[in-house]
């Protein structure tokens, strides 16, 4: 196998670069989704049936298109709400609704420091956040931990991608767009799951631990750990690029 020198950190949003409560985000986040269908006089029970399977359909996507229209066609099926006309009434929800859920995250000073580390070392940073978001709302949660989208070379939103997480198509997808091979590359996440399978592809991981989440009780005695304080520690020890 090819290895080169890491040159790349990719990093998580939710519970690592963010830190949240991520259950409660999810919860709040339906909620807030289905209350504006229905002020819009859409059937709520409808909608939401439809949001639960456009996501299932986002993570299951196969790469024949981008999650944006796999969202929109499994929504429009579960619903029979016309895509274009409903993202033409739904426009304001992601810079006006979405951003009170910014009262369930916990933002650290740690974050602006890691990136700015990393960043003048001269590392690429990206942003490898699962892309079932458009990119308002992801950019809308990149503010809330006090960073700008512009710190990150690359950032994964819903209309440009063909997987989520844990495929590893997604972060396959990932090097592809930022062309670099996985020997270049670190992985840091909270998600045991979703984050630390990005080792199967060569990828160095790192796991965030202020949030943790390993559902499937994983072991990772053997993972690089730590909290996000602990993180910037590691950045700042990592040899310039």
């Amino acid at each position: 196998m090819e290895t080169q020198k890491l040159n790349t950190l990719l990093f998580d949003l939710d519970g690592t670069l963010l830190p949240l409560d991520q259950k409660r985000f999810v919860t709040s986040y339906f909620s807030l989704f289905v209350e504006k269908c229905r002020t819009l006089g859409y059937e709520a029970s409808a909608t939401a049936k439809g949001l639960s399977a456009g996501l299932t359909a986002m993570m299951l996507n196969d790469g024949s298109m981008t999650n944006k229209e796999r969202f929109e066609l499994t929504f429009s099926r579960e619903t029979g709400i016309d895509s274009h006309t409903f993202n033409r009434r739904f426009a304001s929800f992601y810079d006006e609704d979405f951003c009170t859920l910014a009262e369930v995250a916990q933002p650290s000073s740690d974050a602006l420091k890691i990136i700015q580390t990393v960043k003048e070392k001269g590392y690429t940073a990206a942003l490898a956040t699962t892309p079932v978001f458009p990119w308002q709302g992801t950019y809308h949660r990149i503010a809330w931990a006090s960073l700008k989208p512009e710190q990150f070379a690359l950032i994964s939103t819903y209309e440009d991608f063909h997987y989520t997480k844990p495929h590893p198509s997604y972060y396959q997808e990932m090097l592809d767009k930022l062309d670099r091979k996985a020997s270049q590359c670190m992985m840091i996440g909270n998600d045991v799951k979703d984050d630390m399978v990005a080792q199967s592809l060569g990828m160095q991981v790192y796991l965030v631990t202020d949030c943790l989440l390993n559902e499937t009780h994983a072991p990772i005695t053997d993972i690089p750990k730590g909290s996000l304080s602990d993180l910037l520690i590691f950045c700042k020890e990592l040899e310039s690029v």
